[in-house]
């Protein structure tokens, strides 16, 4: 993720460069995007740990 963020300000930056415009990043969106990219990948890994959590450890290990 930190890659992504550091490449997309560089290349950003390198078109404004070529195209002789500003670049203006928006840190308002750059914040609320980390966000909710971090209330999805919480929510898409505190479900099934909960349902494995309910599971009787015999009974998961049977299907194995």
């Amino acid at each position: 993720a930190f890659f992504g963020i550091v490449s997309g300000i560089l290349v950003g930056n390198l078109f404004s460069l070529l195209l002789n415009t500003g670049f203006i990043l928006p840190w308002g969106w750059v914040i609320a995007g980390i966000i909710i990219c971090s209330g999805v990948g919480l929510a898409a890994g505190i479900y099934p740990a909960m349902k494995a959590a309910k599971l009787n450890p015999i009974v998961a290990l049977r299907y194995e």
